[in-house]
């Protein structure tokens, strides 16, 4: 029911900064949290950030103080504003949107992700 596409990835140095974007789009008005994962090789997806609808943000530990989510008021535009990056934040970053059709069964939508690359 949501598309998104991701951009924004490149390569840093540790403790440069990047944003990411995610532009959305479908029946947009049916998403009630969007977010952030991230994947490396040989682990598991990791939650980076989530926004609810309300405006309300969590982050993983991991990334706290130094990552700051946000989107459109029209939400169709999410943002991960990543700073003080280390080499560890080097990741495939995803993002996620989750929703529900008034009548039907919860949604999970996924973008197929950009490349965040810190190298020294």
């Amino acid at each position: 029911q949501v598309q998104l596409v991701e951009s924004g990835g490149d390569l840093v140095q540790p403790g440069g900064s990047l944003r990411l974007s995610c532009a959305a789009s479908g029946n947009i008005f049916t998403v009630n949290s969007m977010g952030w994962y991230r994947r490396t090789p040989g682990k598991e997806r990791e939650f980076v950030a989530s926004i609810t609808s309300e405006g309300s943000t969590n982050y993983a530990d991991s990334v706290k103080g130094r990552f700051t989510i946000s989107e459109n008021s029209d939400k169709t535009m999410l943002y991960l504003q990543m700073n003080s990056l280390k080499l560890e934040d080097t990741a495939i970053y995803i993002c996620h949107a989750a929703g529900r059709i008034q009548g039907t069964s919860p949604y999970d939508s996924w973008g197929r992700g950009t490349q965040v690359a810190v190298s020294s």
